[in-house]
């Protein structure tokens, strides 16, 4: 293991000193990474030190340990905590175990029992990143994990957001044996919502029709076996499956009429043993599994012909529609990734997706009704960032030189392409220099935010996210980015600009003024105004 990061808080410098100055913390297997005089400074430096370790004295001004440890299992449950404490106390004891600290160590303590502690420690992190890499147990994980991996996975490639490259291997890799087929053929089971006849009802599944799909599921699964290689799973849509047709292999039901057959069947088995009527979808069959998405659409798109073909049958997508020479559509896919191009993507890769999206035009002979719908559903997906982004859109449908012209002749690839390029650049600029000008209103928004609350003791970073409806996360690493200085830090100086301010013009005591710019303490005022300034507030008055 590398060294873990380890930060001393003690009101006392000496002490911090010596302890680091004394003990061979490399050897120990530690790295010190700061330092703080108190639980407020330690709070403020927690958060870009990131500590494995925090070793806090329990007495210490302003916060003391027992504060600081519940305040950093609030935000940092992992962190280990060891109290130092000279009051041997069991009260003190019984709230430290309460917070979950890792060692309660009684002063004095010699550098020879510190480093057993820190070994100790040392220790219980190694062990806790060893359980974490463990091959054998992570294993296990997996493989209990598996079947549920498995679901997600087939889900994502039916709806095409399965990068191509990753299809193959990840169907090894969870198992899935379709592979290698003469033809792959999706199929999606409904369990209808109504029942028929008396008897029907006053079966047991009425009352659990959660567990009909399980059932459904298990007749399907057995029917299957025997017959093909396939893969079931359950879906938003219904029961879906996926199935390997093996013209060479022995026996007649091992082709699409064939598994349409043993469906049909399917459907009769639900009704006759279980009281269910089903209806089954049968999608076109594609020999690439990366083109599955287009074969299980098909079967969903089959299912919408309940009302013409009849609940309780299955509906063979080829028996709906008339087979055309080449389907030109536009998938989640492919919207999901233009959308994410002109958002973050640069003018180059704009261009590259747009130019392979059209491109779809020349490489498939369809009707010219067919290349209108297609450009219109480009256009229909520009449109909807320009409507989320609040943009213009006259510029998409201007009479003169916008799609309506384009769309009017409906064969003019290039030019469109060229319009669809220059539309989608010029939204990405819009989009880049909006979220520019987004962070910089957010940030201004704070500071003002924090100038108008700035006396209010509980402000904080948290308060402030509130506010502005954003992740505390987020916020402090953007307003580090934008102001370079933490949030917390730009506080701390606007409540002591203000407190030189009222120093210069007010008689005002230094309790007063500290609790006019937000410190409950006059003390711990005095401690920030003198760590800023290099002296006291009453010295500055006086200077």
């Amino acid at each position: 293991m590398g060294l873990y990061r380890i930060m001393l808080v003690d009101d006392e410098e000496e002490v911090r000193k010596a302890m680091i100055r004394k003990m061979d913390w490399e050897k120990l297997g530690f790295t010190v990474v700061g330092d703080a005089e108190n639980g407020e400074d330690a709070l403020e430096k927690l958060e870009h030190l990131e500590p494995d370790v925090v070793m806090t004295d329990i007495r210490m001004p302003y916060m003391d340990g027992l504060t600081l440890t519940a305040k950093i299992r609030e935000k940092y449950p992992s962190i280990k905590i060891l109290i130092f404490s000279g009051y041997d106390d069991f009260e003190y004891a019984q709230k430290a175990i309460k917070l979950n600290v890792t060692e309660y160590i009684l002063k004095p303590v010699n550098g020879e029992e510190l480093a057993k502690i820190l070994n100790r420690v040392r220790e219980n992190l190694d062990e806790e990143i060893e359980q974490r890499r463990d091959i054998s147990q992570l294993r296990e994980r997996y493989r209990r994990s598996l079947p549920i991996i498995r679901e997600l996975f087939l889900n994502k490639l039916v709806q095409g957001n399965v990068a191509e490259e990753e299809v193959r291997p990840k169907l090894i890799e969870y198992g899935i044996d379709i592979l290698d087929a003469d033809e792959l053929v999706a199929a999606v089971i409904s369990v209808e919502r109504e029942e028929r006849g008396m008897e029907a009802q006053s079966l047991p599944f009425q009352k659990e029709r959660k567990l009909i799909p399980i059932s459904v599921r298990g007749l399907l699964e057995d029917h299957l076996k025997g017959y093909f290689r396939f893969a079931s799973f359950d879906s938003d849509d219904g029961i879906g499956v996926i199935a390997a047709i093996d013209i060479a292999a022995s026996g007649k039901e091992n082709n699409k009429t064939g598994f349409i057959s043993i469906l049909t069947d399917i459907c009769k088995e639900t009704r006759r043993i279980l009281g269910v009527t089903v209806t089954i979808g049968v999608g076109h069959g594609n020999s690439r599994p990366e083109k599955i998405c287009e074969s299980y659409q098909s079967a969903v798109d089959a299912l919408g012909y309940k009302a013409i073909a009849g609940t309780g049958e299955t509906i063979f997508i080829g028996d709906m529609e008339p087979v055309s020479r080449g389907k030109l559509q536009l998938n989640q896919k492919d919207e999901t990734e233009l959308e994410n191009k002109i958002k973050f993507g640069t003018p180059k890769e704009i261009e590259e997706e747009v130019k392979t999206l059209a491109a779809r035009m020349d490489d498939t002979r369809v009707h010219s009704s067919q290349y209108q719908v297609y450009m219109l559903s480009l256009v229909n997906c520009i449109t909807r960032l320009i409507q989320q982004y609040e943009m213009d859109l006259r510029q998409v449908f201007d009479p003169d030189g916008g799609i309506m012209k384009l769309l009017g002749g409906g064969q003019d690839r290039e030019e469109f392409t060229r319009w669809l390029t220059q539309i989608a650049c010029l939204m990405n600029e819009t989009i880049s220099c909006r979220r520019s000008n987004t962070t910089r209103q957010v940030i201004e928004e704070a500071k003002k935010y924090i100038q108008e609350h700035y006396q209010e003791p509980d402000l904080s970073v948290d308060m402030i996210c509130r506010q502005l409806s954003m992740s505390p996360a987020y916020f402090s690493t953007m307003f580090r980015k934008e102001t370079g200085k933490t949030c917390v830090a730009y506080l701390t100086d606007v409540r002591l600009n203000r407190a030189v301010e009222l120093l210069n013009q007010t008689n005002d005591k230094t309790y007063m003024i500290a609790q006019k710019v937000g410190y409950q303490e006059q003390n711990y005022f005095s401690y920030v105004f003198k760590k800023k300034f290099g002296v006291s507030p009453t010295k500055f008055r006086g200077a």
